[in-house]
């Protein structure tokens, strides 16, 4: 029985290893891809690509389902011979996103940022004189200067608030009738996850946090390049009176178990009738429910007192 528990070992060891050479090997030709402009160059020759149409991706429907072709280099085709000749539609990336595949949604919301990105420092800030990109897209350099410029991206915390019993979530005047979301944030200059946590329940209703903890991160392409940090932070119960910041908020109020628990189930009216019934935007139905790839939660766990980081 040891032996056979060994050999077992020594296999998934061996698998183990092979993986996480497997991937050590990818990531590093994905670097000499960015920094060596002919091998990049040659890579491009074989390569596949995504399609996009100002910042538009193109998605072709396949029965119940969209899928996003890769496809090889073939220069500029006008808009509508692309649409027909290929049996799909450029669609807005906010739609995108909900309906492709997981493994394909990561890879659109980069390169959208990355063409926003290039699209907004054609030139440079230092000398106002022409950049030009290398040909991975990974930097735009000024020749006129030397300066090199590289895409980055903006933290946003996006915070579940709760009082051990009840959550927090709030709506803009932009939403749709009935949406409500948990709070979020750009940070401030020199501010860390904590303070920027801190600062806006503060700020938008008022509270003050006692404690908090990461929950998960994700890259998000609205407005820009935005890296969107998810904490869950607790509030004390005898001081959960909420006061609004009505210049950024139309409303904000406590949720229960049960309300929360029918607002993930419920989608958006198409009435054209207003229906100010209670539900969630669709990502956070995934992340609220554990639809999310590697995670196990559900709506309950959200609600207890969750062993929290103090600072």
């Amino acid at each position: 029985m040891a032996a056979v528990h060994q050999a077992l070992h020594r296999r998934v060891s061996s698998l183990a290893c092979r993986l996480h050479s497997t991937y050590v090997r990818k990531m590093r030709y994905l670097n000499q891809l960015k920094e060596d402009d002919s091998l990049c160059r040659q890579a491009q020759t074989s390569g596949t690509f995504y399609l996009f149409h100002n910042l538009s991706p193109f998605l072709q429907k396949v029965g119940k389902k969209y899928l996003v072709p890769q496809l090889s280099a073939a220069g500029a085709l006008d808009k509508s011979v692309i649409e027909s000749e290929l049996q799909g539609s450029f669609t807005d990336l906010r739609k995108a996103l909900f309906v492709v595949d997981g493994k394909d949604s990561p890879l659109l919301a980069s390169a959208q940022s990355l063409l926003r990105w290039h699209d907004s420092h054609q030139y440079c800030s230092k000398t106002g004189q022409p950049t030009e990109k290398n040909p991975a897209g990974s930097k735009r350099v000024c020749h006129a200067s030397g300066v090199t410029y590289y895409p980055q991206v903006s933290p946003v915390v996006i915070t579940l608030v709760s009082d051990g019993s009840r959550c927090l979530l709030a709506r803009q005047p932009s939403f749709p009738p009935g949406m409500f979301t948990a709070l979020s944030g750009f940070c401030d200059l020199g501010e860390n996850v904590e303070e920027a946590v801190r600062r806006e329940v503060a700020e938008e209703v008022g509270l003050e946090v006692e404690s908090l903890r990461y929950s998960a991160s994700q890259h998000w392409p609205f407005p820009s390049s935005s890296l969107m940090i998810a904490c869950h932070a607790l509030v004390g119960a005898q001081r959960a009176e909420i006061s609004l910041d009505t210049l950024e908020l139309e409303e904000a109020r406590w949720f229960g178990l049960e309300e929360v628990v029918e607002g993930l189930k419920r989608e958006p009216s198409s009435s054209k009738q207003d229906d100010d019934s209670f539900f969630c935007p669709k990502k956070e139905r995934t992340e609220l429910s554990g639809g999310g790839e590697g995670k196990s939660k559900t709506a309950h766990e959200h609600f207890r007192r969750p062993q929290l980081m103090q600072r």
